[in-house]
Parts: structure tokens; sequence; C-alpha cells
């Protein structure tokens, strides 16, 4: 019996023409580029990449695109993601994007994949910490000494209170789900600790957002 897995992007903040099976987030279309950044400085020269929870595969289809030594491997629990990351990828014509694979970070069995890098974007505040804890835990067992678990998205930081934009979101991810919300970076990083990675760098992004990059010690 096969049990449907969670989506952990929004499809509220996606479009998608009729007939077409490309999702368009506005947020990706945003943030791609600044992310690509950070990406350049951390990422390895070569090998694969895996994105966990690639959503409209957007971000997957840029970093390819900008990246041509690196494989990028997207994944994501929901069909109509794995679709929208397919059909982007063909029309590409890219031969360093793989097809996307299913994937639940909760979940106990992760395909076999060695990874120089993971990437999880815009995930953890919209998923239960179940999801957040898999992350960890698989990234551990997956990643050689020095490899990078790259996270990007809106954080709660010790000592400091949350932006006013950052808190009314928490607020509507936590009324549409008791188990979302933004997820405190503290908590995050005693979890990367126990999982085998050293302390972040946290690289400052626009809208509020943060770059916070692990590596596997």
């Amino acid at each position: 019996m096969t049990t449907a897995k969670p989506s952990f992007w929004n499809p509220a903040e996606t479009a998608r023409p009729e007939g077409d099976a490309r999702l368009r987030a506005p947020s990706a279309q945003r943030n791609r580029d600044a992310i690509l950044a950070v990406l350049r400085d951390v990422l390895p020269a070569n090998g694969l990449v895996l994105e966990i929870a690639s959503g409209s595969g957007e971000h997957a289809l840029r970093f390819a695109q900008a990246l041509p030594s690196l494989t990028f491997q997207p994944s994501d629990p929901s069909p109509d993601a794995r679709a929208s990351i397919a059909a982007w990828s063909a029309e590409s014509g890219l031969a360093n994007i793989l097809p996307p694979i299913e994937i639940d970070a909760s979940g106990d069995a992760w395909p076999a994949l060695a990874p120089a890098a993971i990437l999880c974007i815009n995930m953890i505040h919209i998923a239960p910490w179940k999801a957040t804890e898999g992350l960890f835990r698989h990234a551990g067992a997956m990643l050689a000494g020095g490899a990078p678990l790259c996270l990007y998205g809106p954080f709660r930081r010790p000592g400091r209170e949350l932006e006013p934009g950052n808190l009314a979101f928490d607020e509507s991810l936590r009324s549409r789900n008791p188990g979302w919300g933004l997820r405190d970076l503290g908590a995050v990083t005693a979890l990367a600790q126990v999982s085998g990675f050293g302390a972040p760098d946290i690289v400052e992004m626009p809208a509020n957002n943060l770059s916070v990059i692990f590596r596997k010690r």
C-alpha cells in the first residue's frame, strides 16, 4: 500500500498556466540569484548536488545553468512538483540536471546516493520538525567530511526579535499548521551537531532570510 507523501512547498505561492506542467514560484524568481552567489563560494568544483524539497524546480534549473561542472539531483515528495521539475528540465535541455526523484525528508529510507553537497531551500519552516530531523540524520550519513549542507530561509535567532515581516509570516504558517513555523537557529544548530556537523557559516540574505551552511565534521 502506498502512502501519499506530504508536500514541503507551498502550492498557494505558485502559478501554472493551464496545460503546462511547469510551476512558477515568484519567491524562487526573486531569490535564486542571491542564493547562487552564495553557492558559488560554497559548493565543490564538481560532483553531485542533491536538492531536498525542490518545489517548482526553478532553483535547480538556475543552478544547473550557472554551474555546469556540477550535476544536480532535484527531489520532492509531491508528484506535481516532480512533474514541474521534469518539465523545466526537459525544456532547458541541460545535461547536468537529473530526473527528479521522490524523497520524503522525514522518511526512514532515502535513495543510496553519495552527494558532494546537499541543498535545502525554504523547507524546514513549511514542514514538521521531523522533516528537519530527517534532513540532518540522512545528510550526516551521506556526506563526507568537509562537505556542505546548505539551508536557506527565514529563522528565529537567539537574542533577537523577529522582524515584522517574518513575525507575520510565522503566525501565518502556524495558523495553517501548528507543526510549521520559523525554526530557532540555535535548535537547528544543536541538531546539526548531533548529526556530525560543525558550527554554521551564516550569510545575511535579502528580505530577512539567511543562508546557513553546515559542514560535515
